[in-house]
């Protein structure tokens, strides 16, 4: 079954085609093609509340682009999701609205705790090690994710409005990295200690592209 994957971030969109085969433990997700577009939604959306009529047509052309892919692929089915910048804009609906009926694609707008679950989904925790915690911190252009696990199993999840398009636009308070610092300190340090080896992974294929060869979580011992 050949499926795709859209992620229409506050710094570019994905399109992730695979083919898949195999059924549960056995299951091999072939990658057929991968596509990125530096939409940089998030550079509107954090300055204007809303996304430009500029940026609304790149993104009507991206989503355009990827329905043809999909067709000469043979997709039988897919997913689009999008996240902060889309969360945020006040006229998401209204292009939401306008992709569907231009290409036929209908995007989904994921809350940021949706946006951490499908993180832990995509089965990271089981090439982790179960003899130690891990906090995996996937840093998007809108917003970062936090995921811990212990023995393999997801126990904490949070999305904070802290980004790579947000810094640069200057979208931050001193507060904001204060509630970040004070929430890791909560959740973590009371129970946990934590090593000084920390590893920001910016997305989740990058991740899977370095492992096992460097180092990759920010571990937490018991």
């Amino acid at each position: 079954m050949v499926l795709a994957a859209i992620d229409i971030g506050s710094n570019a969109s994905r399109l992730l085609i695979a083919d898949i085969n195999g059924k549960g433990k056995s299951l091999q997700f072939n990658k057929m093609n991968l596509v990125r577009v530096p939409l940089r939604l998030g550079m509107d959306v954090f300055r204007l509340s809303s996304i430009g009529p500029k940026r609304e047509a790149m993104l009507i052309n991206t989503m355009q682009a990827y329905r043809h892919l999909m067709d000469a692929y043979g997709v039988e089915q897919f997913r689009a999701c999008a996240t902060s910048a889309m969360r945020d804009a006040k006229n998401s609906k209204e292009i939401i609205e306008d992709v569907k009926k231009k290409t036929g694609i209908p995007i989904e707008i994921i809350t940021g705790e949706q946006e951490a679950s499908l993180v832990f989904k995509n089965h990271i925790a089981e090439a982790l090690s179960r003899e130690h915690a891990y906090l995996y911190i996937d840093v998007g252009g809108g917003s970062t994710e936090l995921n811990f696990y212990v023995k393999g199993k997801q126990v904490f999840k949070k999305s904070v409005n802290l980004g790579t398009i947000r810094l640069l636009e200057e979208q931050w308070t001193t507060e904001n990295w204060a509630q970040l610092k004070a929430l890791v300190q909560e959740k973590f340090n009371v129970t946990f200690r934590l090593q000084p080896l920390v590893q920001v992974v910016i997305s989740i294929r990058s991740f899977h592209s370095v492992r096992p060869k460097k180092a990759s979580l920010c571990r937490c011992v018991l």
